[in-house]
């Protein structure tokens, strides 16, 4: 039977991160940036400890955002009846 690896506190080695937002998206360098700061990016990942590194972010003023979010997102709503839509 195979044993779980929990690591201890010594086992914690951070480093710190250098993220280019030159040209990415919002949500992709989001989702990026959030799995480093959880220590997902490393083989000793454990959901419970703090495992992550440090994250600098640069060139965030050229990230690729589109303004027409708000003209085409439509939001449904149903009234629980058949056609409700």
């Amino acid at each position: 039977m195979d044993k779980t690896f929990v690591p201890k506190a010594n086992d914690r080695k951070t480093e710190w991160v250098l993220v280019d937002a030159n040209g990415q998206g919002l949500g992709r360098l989001a989702t990026t940036i959030a799995a480093v700061l959880m220590g997902k990016n490393k083989p000793t990942f454990t959901p419970g400890a703090d495992m992550g590194d440090y994250v600098v972010v640069v060139n965030a003023q050229a990230l690729d955002l589109t303004a027409k979010r708000m003209d085409t997102k439509f939001y449904y709503h149903l009234s629980s009846y058949p056609g409700g839509l």
